[in-house]
């Protein structure tokens, strides 16, 4: 069985960020999906789980960050091309995605990023590894 990836993040509104991830095509597993939590497939081998603020709660003993001002992680997804880079990102705009930082063009890598509805920060990236310079 190949390693799997799951990615918790705490969410003020459930409805919004299952719309939210919804939008970007992530599809949703109903079977461990319910009031307190929303689970998404983005591959076969890494998925994603909203959990409302008090039921994330439930599982650290630590304080929650506020991701609006405070940065907890990065998550970054790879793309097959520029194109799908784009066009995840402006799925994520349209969905109600803020803008993170500036497009990154390292002419064999591009990249782009957004902050979803709580402040969690994203990035999608391309990289063409045939195109990649020579390591020093």
């Amino acid at each position: 069985m190949a390693t799997m990836v799951f990615v918790n993040l705490p969410v003020k509104d459930l409805g919004k960020a299952t719309a939210f991830y919804g939008a970007l095509g992530f599809v949703q597993n109903a079977q461990f999906s319910d009031q307190n939590a929303s689970s998404f497939a983005i591959s076969d081998t890494i998925h994603l789980m909203v959990l409302v603020e008090p039921f994330f709660k439930t599982f650290t003993k630590k304080e929650i960050a506020d991701a609006t001002r405070t940065t907890e992680a990065i998550v970054c997804l790879t793309a097959e091309s520029r194109e799908g880079v784009d066009e995840l990102v402006e799925k994520a705009f349209a969905a109600g995605a803020k803008k993170s930082n500036d497009t990154m063009d390292e002419g064999w890598m591009y990249g782009r990023s957004f902050q979803d509805p709580d402040g969690h920060l994203w990035e999608v990236v391309y990289m063409d590894m045939t195109a990649m310079p020579a390591q020093a």
